[in-house]
């Protein structure tokens, strides 16, 4: 079956399952047709996703969250104003994504969580089928766990789930733990990439963090200054920074890069990040303790780090205070990694999924509730 991927470019997380997902189509003899990349001006594309994704790869302007002044906090109010103010340049986006679907004729066009996928599904109303994927999909499960919610945050989350699947005849619920699936969601393994699965973890003399927002950047600084006896290595990112920097004896930033933020995964005392699903799941497959700092403002950051608890991955913190880590790895001896287990049934769980594909025309509404 031919393929077209619709990737949000809002972080590394979807990007690598995009990677990991592609892989297996190519194991399963399946062909990837295209990929269509969200991209803006806040961030740089990361140079192992194009390397990693050997179809041709079509950038597209999509909607992006708008930060404070100090890319730190997302501000929902001002993201809807932004993204509100560039109607027409999406509009063009989605005649570009319509011209793409033409062309490539896919059977399946699978949508890792991008905006635009769900509009263009409900509006062009394609022949191929349309299927999403992410871990957000599990909040239409009763067993779910909603984090407190601050005025319309739990509101937009959820709408904006909802809008990336309108008309979504399949979707695709990554879950840290092993969940039943229900009418409406296939509950599915987190996808990691093989070189994740290659890795022989070793206990390290630093901690590894990854930082979504450039902003807290400041915040690890501050705290490395304060803690010389820590050794930390930060990765991210943002737009312009140079390919390595050492502010201080024990602290390093780096650009995004894959094979070296797995080699230091593999290699750390623990991972202490913004609450980032993929890299949460990276660190579970490989032992590591975890530490979740949610993005102030971004309530899907928020239920992560809720589940982050519940699945016993880690801890969760206001702020980068890499001691709290340091004090549970002390105190916690390691347990059995079923994570791995969890992780090692994609191969019959593709199998199962694929097989149900058909070309139909989905039935949807554009109404919901959302409380």
């Amino acid at each position: 079956m031919k393929f077209l991927f619709i990737v949000q470019g809002e972080g590394r997380g979807h990007m690598t399952q995009a990677i990991a997902f592609s892989n297996m189509l190519k194991i399963q003899k399946h062909e990837l047709v295209g990929v269509i990349l969200g991209k803006s001006k806040r961030r740089a594309i990361p140079e192992f996703f194009s390397r990693e994704i050997t179809a041709p790869l079509y950038l597209v302007e999509s909607p992006n969250f708008a930060c404070d002044k100090d890319e730190k906090e997302i501000l929902i109010g001002k993201t809807i104003r932004q993204n509100l103010t560039k109607t027409a340049t999406f509009k063009k986006s989605l005649i570009k994504i319509h011209e793409i679907v033409k062309e490539e004729e896919p059977d399946i066009i699978l949508n890792f969580y991008d905006l635009l996928g769900g509009v263009y599904n409900g509006f062009f109303r394609p022949k191929a089928q349309y299927w999403v994927i992410g871990h957000q999909y599990l909040i239409y499960h009763s067993e779910f766990k909603f984090a407190p919610a601050k005025g319309l945050n739990k509101y937009f989350f959820k709408l904006n789930t909802y809008m990336t699947a309108i008309g979504a005849s399949k979707k695709l619920a990554l879950s840290f733990y092993e969940l039943e699936s229900t009418d409406e969601i296939t509950v599915v393994p987190p996808l990691l990439r093989e070189e994740v699965k290659k890795l022989k973890p070793i206990l390290g003399d630093f901690f590894l963090t990854y930082i979504v927002n450039s902003g807290y950047g400041a915040e690890v600084l501050s705290f490395a200054k304060a803690n010389p006896h820590l050794k930390i290595r930060a990765y991210w990112d943002k737009k312009d920074a140079a390919e390595t920097e050492f502010p201080l004896p024990n602290l390093s930033f780096h650009r995004v890069h894959d094979k070296n933020f797995l080699r230091d995964m593999a290699a750390c005392r623990g991972l202490v990040s913004t609450a980032g699903f993929e890299s949460i799941c990276e660190a579970m497959y490989l032992g590591k303790p975890v530490m979740v700092i949610p993005v102030a403002g971004q309530y899907e950051q928020a239920c992560n780090a809720l589940d982050t608890v519940h699945s016993g991955a880690g801890i969760t913190s206001i702020n980068f205070d890499f001691a709290k880590l340091e004090k549970v790895i002390q105190t916690t001896s390691a347990s059995e990694n079923s994570f791995q287990d969890w992780i090692s049934t994609w191969p019959s769980t593709f199998q199962q999924i694929l097989p149900e594909a058909k070309m139909t025309e989905p039935d949807f509404v554009l109404t919901q509730s959302f409380s």
